[in-house]
């Protein structure tokens, strides 16, 4: 029942995006309160350095959460090792900045593939095993979902899309006993947040919006929601009353930056980025590997009982960028070099 708190002791919790950041921090959380963790991701040093943390209370799977067939096979290798999930974050996430005038569409495109379309396919794919448990989807929002910001539009967009999505899905649920949140949060000290035209973004927001915080103390507040199934859960108590503001919030997020904008855009290094960081980076190799038809990963063994890890093969829809293979990952090592160029 939602507002009293469920004990995640001897429960399945699936986390997307488990290999770093938020994702890492709510496995540490979790496995900590007693649940099995099922760690999704792209990153195969990560996830097994995670797993191998917490033996016996993890198991990893690779997977890009926009590729259904993928999802599916996870789903179903985690109801046979595992058992039906309690509980599905759908964490997985990318980001991109810079003016939207300069942004490359495929990377826009992208961004909207992964945060928005990967978060459906994620709870399509285990939907089946929380309607058996009568579980919880937790879907990660952002400050984002509540105002949009300049130089963030695909993520912005994404975050909007996926809080939507969300609150659809809870009407849809609520009489079969599943029930969905959101998760509201600001910037997490992660490596989302250190391209230079994030880092110019946030120097201009007022306080508290521009304070970075811990990723394990986020993590924390929004595991203790899952123990709620809170229909919100806000990482930092100011978001309560930026949800209350949301309605005044565009119009004086364009009178704060109605004369930034132009100054941000002279800046050295405040360009249009390509995926950020280093899940950004999995993301773009993990997408060049397939366009070779080899997996994005070696194969390898899950953390526990030494059994096979998922690894799916990548449907046919993901190879359309088209071109050369090798050309593919030259440019996927480009971009990456670029950003980190522009992060010095």
């Amino acid at each position: 029942m939602t507002g009293q708190r469920q004990s995640l002791a001897g429960r399945v919790v699936v986390v997307t995006g488990a290999a770093r950041g938020l994702g890492e921090c709510m496995t540490r959380a979790l496995v900590r309160r007693g649940a099995t963790v099922a760690l999704v991701g792209l990153e195969e040093d990560g996830l097994e350095r995670l797993a191998e943390a917490f033996p016996g209370r993890t198991q990893y799977w690779f997977a890009d959460v926009t590729d259904e067939a993928a999802l599916a096979a996870v789903a179903d290798g985690v109801q046979r090792g595992l058992g039906p999930p309690s509980v599905v974050v759908a964490n997985a996430g990318v980001a991109a900045g810079g003016p939207f005038l300069e942004s490359d569409p495929a990377v826009w495109r992208r961004v909207i593939e992964v945060n928005l379309i990967g978060s459906s396919l994620t709870l399509r794919a285990f939907l089946p095993g929380l309607l058996a448990t009568r579980g919880y989807f937790l879907q990660m929002g952002s400050l984002a979902s509540i105002t949009a910001a300049p130089m963030m539009s695909a993520y912005c967009a994404s975050k909007s899309g996926v809080e939507a999505f969300a609150h659809a899905i809870r009407a849809e649920m609520a009489h079969r006993g599943v029930e969905v949140g959101v998760a509201y949060l600001s910037w997490a000290e992660t490596d989302m947040i250190d391209a230079a035209v994030l880092r110019e973004l946030r120097l201009r927001l007022p306080w508290p919006a521009g304070r970075i915080y811990s990723p394990q103390a986020v993590a924390d507040r929004i595991v203790h929601g899952m123990e709620r199934r809170a229909p919100a859960v806000y990482a930092q108590p100011w978001l309560r009353a930026a949800q209350l503001a949301r309605a005044g919030l565009p119009a004086a997020v364009t009178r704060l930056f109605r004369g930034q904008v132009p100054e941000m855009a002279a800046r050295s290094g405040v360009t249009a980025t390509g995926l950020i960081g280093a899940g950004g980076r999995a993301d773009d190799l993990a997408r060049a590997a397939a366009a070779r038809r080899l997996p994005a990963v070696p194969a390898g063994a899950a953390a526990t009982g030494g059994r096979p890890h998922q690894e799916a093969e990548q449907p046919e829809g993901q190879h359309d960028d088209g071109g050369d293979p090798q050309r593919l990952e030259r440019e996927a090592g480009a971009e990456q070099q670029q950003r980190e160029q522009q992060d010095e």
